[in-house]
This record gives C-alpha cells, sequence and structure tokens, in this order.
C-alpha cells in the first residue's frame, strides 16, 4: 500500500524517552510539536504531566504514554495501573510492550487478555510488537492476538536494535491486511528513509528527529 504524503508531520510521532531528558529539553520538543503538528507526543509517565501543560491547547499533537516500555517484563497489574495513572494524568493514547514470554510460551489468550485489560482503560492503544526480532511462524499470530484484543494498531518496535525498513512495513501490510495502524519505529533519522516508509504504508513514524525530518522535507518539496 502505497502512501504519499504533501505533510509529513502527519506522520510524525516525536519520541521524548531519553532517560536523561530534562524538563527544559522537554519544554523544547513540546514547542516543536506546537510549531510543527506533528500527530503525537510519546513519552515516559513521569514526563507526562509536564508534557501535558508544555502542549497546552493543542488538539492535533496526542500525547502518549508508553506502558511498560521498553521490554513489557513487570505483571499485569503494574501495566494497568501504569494505563491508569497515564489516562488520569493527560495522556491521549497508550504505546503498550506486552508479555512477550506469554507468547513464546504459547500462552496466546493470556498475551491478547493482558492487552484487552490495559486498553480497557479507554485509551487509544496500540502494540509495540518488536516485530523485526519475533520469530516469523509467531508474528501473525501476535497480530491477531493484538486485533482480537481491541489494539488499534501496532509499532514495529522499542528502538533498540536495528532500523527499521521499508520491506519489513510492507510485510507487515501484508499481514494486517489494511485492518489496523502500523507505527514505524527504530532508527529513523533521515528524510529518504521516512518517505521510504510512509511509502510503504506506515501510519505514523516513531522519531526523535522529527523537526530536522520536516525542516528537510520543506527544503525537499520547495526544490521539486
Amino acid at each position: 500500500m502505497k502512501r504519499e504524503t504533501n505533510n509529513i508531520s502527519s506522520f510524525i510521532h516525536e519520541s521524548a524517552l531519553a532517560p536523561h531528558l530534562n524538563l527544559s529539553s522537554l519544554s523544547q520538543i513540546c514547542d516543536a510539536c506546537n510549531y510543527f503538528s506533528f500527530a503525537g507526543l510519546c513519552t515516559n509517565l513521569i514526563r507526562i504531566p509536564y508534557a501535558r501543560k508544555f502542549l497546552g491547547t493543542n488538539k492535533t499533537t496526542k500525547l502518549i504514554a508508553v506502558i511498560a516500555f521498553p521490554f513489557g517484563d513487570i505483571p499485569y497489574e503494574l501495566k494497568k495501573a501504569q494505563a491508569e495513572w497515564a489516562a488520569e494524568n493527560g495522556a491521549d493514547e497508550l504505546d503498550i510492550v506486552p508479555n512477550f514470554l506469554q507468547l513464546h510460551e504459547k500462552k496466546i489468550d493470556n498475551f491478547a487478555e493482558e492487552i484487552a485489560g490495559i486498553i480497557s482503560t479507554g485509551l487509544s492503544s496500540r502494540v509495540i510488537l518488536d516485530t523485526m526480532n519475533i520469530q516469523k511462524e509467531k508474528l501473525p499470530i501476535a497480530i491477531e492476538a493484538v486485533l482480537e484484543a481491541g489494539a488499534s494498531g501496532i509499532q514495529t518496535g522499542n528502538g533498540f536494535g536495528q532500523a527499521i525498513n521499508s520491506q519489513h512495513i510492507i510485510e507487515l501490510n501484508s499481514l494486517t491486511k489494511n485492518r489496523c495502524i502500523i507505527k514505524a519505529a527504530g532508527g529513523i533519522k533521515h528524510l529518504e528513509q521516512a518517505l521510504e516508509l510512509i511509502n510503504a504504508g506506515a501510519t505514523y513514524l516513531g522519531t526523535s528527529v522529527g523537526a530536522e525530518l520536516t525542516k528537510e522535507f520543506k527544503i525537499h518539496t520547495s526544490n521539486l
């Protein structure tokens, strides 16, 4: 599925996940989100209340909280509490890391039930499936479980490891059959790469260099 664009900002989920990111830098990131009208800002739970304040009345940029980030290796009760806290403190959406142990132990019902329980918090949610590292035979199973649990989409990774590529997005579109959002994340640093991912069918791009990509895109389009 090819998805051309004349406005890359609407694809950008700016990430503010660096552990040593201070509030001054977070404020600057939020200013960029407001200025460029990014689709989303994704940040850690401890920064959610501050980001909500810094974004102000901006309704275009969804404030996204990560749940059990980056590896999902905490009990369900803690994940559910994180989701509830995020909702209470101004988050609009969730990016959830699931229980990969249950997936690999073939406890698919438990895998899906955990996701459904977190989603019952009421916020639109994607599941970070780390799709480039899951065994190929398990990926379709994981995707079906995520969709049955009620997630709005999947995210390709947590930003660790190899960079996402357009061929993988094409493969994910084949598996999802356009039934959900696909957020590409992991090593998205250059405009050519970003455009390839969009053209391959990515709905959103998780990146920490949204402002740079947007500025480069404007120069690119003005030269066409």
